[in-house]
């Protein structure tokens, strides 16, 4: 069925969504792109949640996309024995360690002892930087080191009180965090999601370019891509290779890196926002933690800053975090929550993300259907008030070919009343472009790499379809219109000749039908090149009336 256009909800896959039967209800109710939180849970639990969303995607005819969320460096509090209620005004040690040890424990006074598994937290926490805990729920200020302490134990003094449990959060606004963005682990899940197949890979806690250049370069390592106009992804850009050796480089036949969705979360990353966005595929508003780091008062005026650099920059925007909240526990949202989903819709946004909501709350489905209609009622709206689509500035700037054609086929669709934009986008590049343009209508996007087709999950107000290409007959068309293709992707198989563009026409025509998204004699824009099934050679756009043989590129 048609996607709306603001397309898609993110979800987060949890306990409490992933049976077969929940991924399938959450698929039905408008899920998109699943998110796989490689904070929690083992490499076995994502292994098996990445096949119940691929078996059950497939099962109902819906590319669904993933997502893997890199942990990053966050710092936390180790292990306790048992939670610790801390006192305004009570002095707190923080001890260089992964768990509250017997050395820690036997430490018997009026001051708190706590671990934590940052190694420099004693050098880089300056005396008057601020301490938070758990979203800033408890708060410190830092006193001093502790002196004569070879290991490094922080002083601090408690301003916010509160209850403090194994694994909480610690957030150091004030301070210069050396670690890096990629840790260790990070790396474990990065080869994991090459050798998985995801879709995505969300880098946590980004300040600065490089780190996105540093995975990319790893990646494009794993899974070499040309990155030419046409393509997924940004432009080549310089950067340090991660030294690390990869064990799944040379075992795999990806023809395409994994996309990078950068993490805002840090007030270092407003600084260098172009570079980063040049350097990403798209953007993750993640409020949770930037609204600790920061101002929480600025959050939202950096949220509309954040989506509107995307737009000119044409990368999608996901807003994230505590959009429907309250439904971990309750059937109803706040009218606050829904009026934030709205917001964040009417602002531009290409995709709004639900967390816990779906990964550990009571009523996971629920929440995926309020949030699909509030984005209806939202895009209602929006249909209203746009009146002349554009693509982003920087697009404009580019001169692309295939990014001016997507926006002369806006003007050609609203000067006959299309019904919607048809378009082969073998690796999503075409896609993008009609989709940065913004467009009203739908936008149908045919890729014969499965790949590609979730991946253009992402992308606003598009629907992809997955049409694998049937050796050329070189006729118009009408005896291949039935062969609309259902079987996956075959990465193995042997190269076959490309569809001509009659023969698209046709089987394009019968999928609309098929789906109901036309009837006979809707006008329609379709956008192609010769050869279909090739990057780039999207070179031009035709009217097509359905059922009408002598239209679009039927005598092609």
């Amino acid at each position: 069925a048609q996607r709306s256009a603001i397309q898609v909800e993110c979800s987060t896959i949890g306990p409490a969504s992933d049976s077969p039967e929940s991924v399938a209800k959450l698929i039905q109710a408008g899920v998109a792109v699943f998110r796989i939180n490689f904070s929690h849970g083992t490499l076995a639990d994502h292994e098996r949640r990445v096949a119940i969303i691929r078996d059950t995607a497939h099962a109902l005819g819906k590319p669904t996309a993933i997502l893997g969320d890199l942990q990053g460096p966050k710092i936390r509090v180790g292990e306790l024995e048992h939670p610790i209620t801390l006192e305004r005004g009570q002095e707190v040690l923080f001890h260089q360690s992964s768990a509250f040890t017997s050395e820690i424990s036997n430490l018997k006074s009026e001051i708190a002892h706590l671990p934590s598994d940052h190694p420099d937290l004693a050098t880089e926490v300056l005396p008057g930087h601020r301490v938070l805990i758990n979203d800033g729920a408890v708060r410190l200020l830092a006193v001093d080191r502790e002196p004569g302490d070879p290991a490094g134990v922080l002083r601090c003094r408690v301003t916010v009180g509160g209850l403090v449990s194994s694994r909480k959060g610690i957030n150091l606004p004030d301070s210069d965090v050396q670690a890096s963005a990629i840790t260790d682990q990070d790396w474990q899940h990065v080869e994991w999601a090459v050798a998985h197949n995801l879709d995505f890979l969300a880098l946590s806690f980004v300040r600065k370019p490089e780190e996105v250049i540093e995975l990319r370069k790893a990646l494009m390592g794993m899974c070499p891509v040309d990155l030419s106009e046409g393509g997924t992804g940004s432009s080549p850009a310089s950067g340090v290779v991660h030294p690390r050796p990869h064990a799944h480089q040379a075992s795999h036949d990806h023809t395409s890196r994994i996309p990078i969705i950068a993490k805002i979360e840090k007030p270092q990353a407003l600084d260098r926002i172009d570079e980063i966005l040049e350097a990403a595929d798209g953007i993750m508003v993640a409020r949770g933690d930037l609204g600790v780091e920061m101002d929480l008062a600025e959050v939202p005026l950096v949220q509309k800053r954040l989506i509107s650099k995307c737009d000119e920059f044409g990368k999608p925007c996901i807003v994230a975090t505590q959009m429907l909240e309250s439904m971990i526990e309750s059937p109803s949202p706040t009218r606050a929550e829904v009026s934030d989903v709205a917001n964040a819709i009417l602002d531009g946004a290409d995709a709004v993300m639900l967390s816990a909501e779906t990964a550990i709350g009571k009523y996971p489905v629920v929440a995926v259907e309020t949030m699909r209609r509030v984005i209806a009622a939202a895009e209602r709206k929006l249909a209203d008030t746009i009146t002349a689509p554009s693509p982003g500035a920087r697009l404009i700037k580019s001169r692309y070919r295939t990014a001016a054609l997507a926006h002369g086929a806006w003007h050609v669709a609203r000067d006959i009343g299309a019904k919607l934009i048809a378009c082969w986008s073998q690796e999503g590049g075409t896609a993008r472009y009609l989709s940065q343009t913004g467009p009203n209508i739908p936008i149908i996007a045919y890729s014969s790499d499965i790949r590609q087709v979730r991946r253009m999950s992402l992308l606003r107000g598009v629907t992809p379809r997955h049409m694998p290409l049937a050796e050329s007959t070189g006729g118009t068309g009408g005896s291949s219109a039935s062969d609309v293709a259902t079987k996956p992707y075959d990465p193995s198989s042997p190269p076959q000749l490309g569809l001509t563009l009659s023969e698209w026409n046709a089987r394009v025509e019968l999928d609309l039908l098929t789906l109901g998204l036309v009837i006979p004699g809707d006008p329609i824009i379709l956008v192609a090149g010769k050869p279909l099934g090739t990057k780039g050679a999207t070179c031009s756009l035709a009217v097509h009336y359905t059922g009408n043989r002598h239209t679009g590129y039927m005598r092609s």
